[in-house]
């Protein structure tokens, strides 16, 4: 009887060996040593810091804290929005070759935009509280400047995927071009734009705690603060806060989005209660926002305002590209990369074993509750449970990922036809055998997308979990900013720049081709 081979195996084994040659130096960049783990040295200082979070505080001066900070943050979210909105617009209007009879790409302000979203808004609010000082100024003009780039992008696409006929139509009857997109285009991309820039709202909110390491005031400067004491009781509050946050947000956010996309006939209004919600009480809730935080937005385009940033960027050049400083990014940039690429590894098959028993309610609030915390808090429990560097920073990317994943992992598999898996089942296939010959192989063109997004997403991240002692270009950004070495801190924002355009072309790339 004739033997049967497999004609893929010389392929798969090919790849796997290729796979292994690269991530060997990954993992040994990142420093991973599991041993850390169950040194005992190491968990008897997170025994004891973990045991100091129970019972929570709840002291009536602090929950007064609490309170406001929460507040704080949710203020930030929002008035950074509405900057980030003011400034998408016209950027999205410019780099667009919609409405045109010749569509044409603006290539000025698409860098513009790349160079926006490309630096992280941790290393922008870090900037501005250099430049305003401590509080929330610094967190809203971050958030304004990243969240424009990425919502701007985002913007442009969305008006390049519609029809282009009315817009042309209107253009061919003389309307201006501003009136041909108004008219012809955004009524057609509206409800995708509102469910997007919702859904961008939902994550400000947790960047808005993480610009808070540095300063920039909210939840994350409250925790900031815990951490540093290592006040287990008030950090153990501040994290139920931010769990309860962060849910509601979801929840309002898909809402929202719900409302947003279903069909005018099924709306029991002729705008839907969420348009109306969206119309009335967005500009109440940015105006209050503007006024809890005190920003006096005209005071931020003084000329002295103006010219006291100027003076400050000044500074940043010419950047430090001597050959020892550079060899030092250099090293920064593959240590960067090394953790974004482990952590994400790591949280990809955490994720999955995760997603597999999603009918049940407990996997689902873990879920929540690990990406619920943020990466730089994860980090500065993870560099106390195995130390300071890069392997604390990969573990902290992989903890809240994987709560990412997972939940997106969840969706694909559930939204996998079952009649392949079920015919194995029927034919008397083993238990498991259905999943690993059915089910997964048709989720997981959709699994590597998901794993390849998020990954373009931890690799700003990891550049700055260096902020608490996780390694990376963002330990030496940390400490040339403090140092006011602004020329070599110039040159860790470069890089940082370069190494996330870097890896958005390369994953772009492998979907592409993945596909």
């Amino acid at each position: 009887m004739p033997v049967l081979k497999d004609p893929a195996a010389r392929g798969r084994l090919t790849g796997s060996l290729a796979v292994l040659v690269i991530l060997w130096p990954l993992f040994q960049a990142a420093e991973v040593r599991p041993g850390a783990l169950f040194d005992p040295g190491n968990l008897k200082v997170i025994g004891h810091f973990l045991a100091a979070f129970l019972p929570p505080e709840t002291g009536a001066d602090f929950l007064g804290l609490l309170g406001t900070a929460t507040l704080q943050t949710l203020a930030i979210a929002t008035a950074g929005m509405a900057i980030a909105c003011l400034l998408a617009v016209p950027l999205a209007y410019l780099a667009t070759g919609a409405g045109r009879e010749q569509p044409t790409l603006n290539p000025i302000t698409r860098s513009l935009l790349t160079v926006l979203r490309g630096v992280p808004e941790l290393v922008w609010a870090l900037v501005f509280v250099r430049v305003f000082g401590l509080g929330p100024t610094a967190g809203v003009l971050a958030l304004g400047l990243t969240y424009g780039g990425m919502l701007g992008k985002v913007y442009a696409e969305i008006l390049e995927s519609v029809d282009r006929a009315p817009a042309l139509a209107l253009r061919r009857s003389g309307a201006s071009r501003p009136f041909a997109l108004l008219y012809g285009l955004v009524p057609q991309a509206a409800k995708e734009l509102a469910s997007y820039t919702v859904y961008r709202w939902e994550c400000a909110i947790r960047a808005s705690v993480v610009m808070g390491f540095v300063g920039a005031g909210g939840l994350g400067q409250l925790m900031d603060q815990a951490m540093k004491m290592l006040n287990g009781g008030e950090a153990a509050s501040i994290l139920l806060a931010f769990l309860v946050l962060v849910l509601a947000a979801d929840a309002l956010s898909a809402l929202l989005r719900r409302g947003l996309e279903r069909p005018p006939a099924a709306r029991a209004l002729p705008f839907g209660p969420q348009s109306l919600l969206l119309a009335l009480g967005l500009p109440l809730a940015i105006l209050g926002s503007l006024r809890y935080l005190e920003i006096d937005l005209a005071a931020l385009l003084t000329v002295e305002a103006a010219e006291s940033m100027g003076s400050f960027f000044i500074g940043f050049f010419p950047p430090d590209l001597s050959p020892d400083w550079l060899s030092r990014v250099a090293r920064g940039v593959w240590e960067t990369l090394a953790i974004s690429v482990v952590g994400t590894l790591l949280a990809a098959i955490a994720g999955l074993l995760l997603a597999l028993p999603r009918p049940h309610a407990p996997f689902a609030f873990l879920l929540n509750a690990l990406r619920s915390v943020p990466e730089l808090v994860w980090a500065t429990i993870t560099a106390l449970a195995v130390g300071l560097g890069p392997f604390a920073g990969a573990l902290a990317l992989a903890l809240h990922t994987s709560g990412v994943l997972g939940r997106l992992y969840a969706e694909a598999l559930d939204n996998t036809p079952p009649a392949p898996a079920q015919a194995l089942r029927l034919a008397g296939a083993p238990a498991g055998l259905p999943f690993l010959y059915a089910t997964l192989p048709l989720a997981l063109p959709q699994l590597v997308a998901y794993t390849l997004y998020r990954w373009e997403m931890n690799i700003r991240m990891a550049a700055i979990l260096g902020f608490v002692g996780a390694g990376g270009l963002g330990q030496l950004l940390y400490v040339e900013l403090s140092l006011f070495h602004y020329a070599q801190a110039a040159t860790v924002i470069a890089a940082m720049l370069l190494l996330s355009i870097t890896v958005d072309q390369s994953s772009t790339w492998l979907r592409r081709h993945l596909a």
